[in-house]
């Protein structure tokens, strides 16, 4: 039985809350892509997180990355066709979207992100492997190649081949990832690896003295204690009905955490299942700026997910069974999926923020003044890191419990 593993891998290490940016200069350049590419991606991330915490444990936390994920599905379809093709296009919100215009995209994307704030060091990187006896297609090598900028490897899957993969990753990840692979399988003859790497300090510094011991209040009612992180300026505030929401510059601004924080009796659930992509950029547009305290947890978590279920439930279906339609990758006609995992970590401290995720596919063959508000994070919040000329989100979150190590 032949197999294809197709490992996403995103990690960010969002370090450092001082002002001493990454570079000298303070350049900023926006990230143009098409509207209803941008549309279309923001609404896949609020759909990913509504299905995810469909199938997930509600007292969890969550910390993925659609930013990832949307695009090494974007690499697999380029290698389907049909309604294989039909389903994880549409489930990408990108039904209407020509695929050579979805490829430009995603060019643009890994182009321009990793220089649009000289402040902020982003990486996208992408890579093909596959074992040395199996046939590629050379259309789709070309596609990955040129609108992915993917390296192309073909060698013998030994354990020599799992180690030089890992390293890649572990490269590509300043060392967050070191894994991606644990053992290569006989019947395994493709690995896609999508590499996000981002590192940036905070545009406003959190006081490492300010930092105090504050209670939290867990979704089951309980309280523990936590290391609350404190900084007051001028940020951009806003929020729905039923939560408030507060955005947290890095850099030179282009890149933002934005803080969900739920209101009266409403808990982090409700809050990110009723945002869509249309409400959160409707929110974004109507935040305005003004003094405020923000309390943020001092916390880190590791976050594991198949995602197989949820991929199900948003409209992927196909890619799944007996046959699915892979043709442009290998002509067999005998491939499949067989799982899609994504393992993260998140660590935030007065130094700034850590993040990663690993999302793996498989494809299996059959065969002073007055006191200024306050936006505190003492209860379950959200979070979204994003990308603010392009409205791409890179990373989005639960914080249900957040643990200090």
């Amino acid at each position: 039985m032949k197999s294809i593993t197709v490992t996403m891998l995103a990690a960010a290490t969002l370090l450092g809350c001082s002002d001493d940016g990454v570079n000298s200069n303070n350049e900023v350049n926006p990230v143009v892509i098409p509207a209803a590419v941008s549309t279309g991606t923001t609404s896949f991330a609020f759909d990913f997180i509504h299905a995810l915490q469909k199938t997930q444990p509600t007292s969890e936390n969550l910390f993925v990355s659609p930013l990832s994920l949307h695009m090494a599905l974007g690499m697999l379809l380029n290698g389907a066709e049909n309604e294989t093709a039909a389903e994880i296009q549409k489930t990408l919100k990108m039904d209407a979207i020509a695929l050579s215009e979805l490829n430009a995209a995603y060019k643009t994307l890994i182009q321009d992100l990793p220089v649009a704030d000289s402040k902020v060091s982003l990486g996208l990187a992408n890579s093909v492997w596959y074992r040395n006896d199996f046939t590629v297609e050379n259309e789709f090598q070309y596609t990955l190649k040129d609108s992915f900028e993917s390296e192309v490897t073909s060698l013998p899957f030994d354990n020599a081949a799992k180690e030089r993969i890992n390293k890649w990753a572990s490269d590509k990840t300043n060392g967050k990832i070191k894994q991606v692979i644990d053992q290569i399988q006989p019947d395994h003859v493709m690995f896609l690896l999508n590499a996000l790497y981002f590192k940036g300090d905070w545009k406003t510094k959190f006081d490492a003295n300010k930092t105090k011991d504050t209670p939290f209040q867990l979704a089951n009612g309980q309280s523990k204690t936590v290391k609350m992180m404190y900084a007051s300026s001028d940020f951009k505030v806003g929020g729905g009905n039923n939560y408030a929401a507060v955005q947290l510059p890095y850099a030179n601004g282009q890149f933002t955490m934005t803080l969900l924080i739920p209101r009266g009796q409403a808990n982090i659930n409700q809050v990110l299942n009723e945002i869509t992509g249309e409400s959160w950029t409707q929110l974004t547009g109507r935040m305005v700026e003004q003094g405020v305290t923000v309390g943020l947890p001092k916390f880190t978590l590791d976050y594991s997910a198949q995602l197989k279920t949820t991929l199900q439930g948003m409209g992927i279906d196909r890619v799944f069974k007996s046959g699915a339609e892979l043709g442009k990758i290998n002509k067999s006609g005998r491939l499949m999926v067989d799982f899609v995992k994504q393992d993260a970590y998140l660590g935030i401290d007065e130094q700034g923020t850590e993040a990663a995720a690993v999302t793996s596919i498989g494809i299996v063959a059959t065969s002073a003044g007055p006191e200024p508000p306050s936006y505190i994070c003492d209860r379950p919040f959200g979070l979204v890191i994003s990308e603010s000329t392009s409205n791409t989100i890179l990373f989005m979150g639960r914080i249900n419990n957040p643990e200090s190590k």
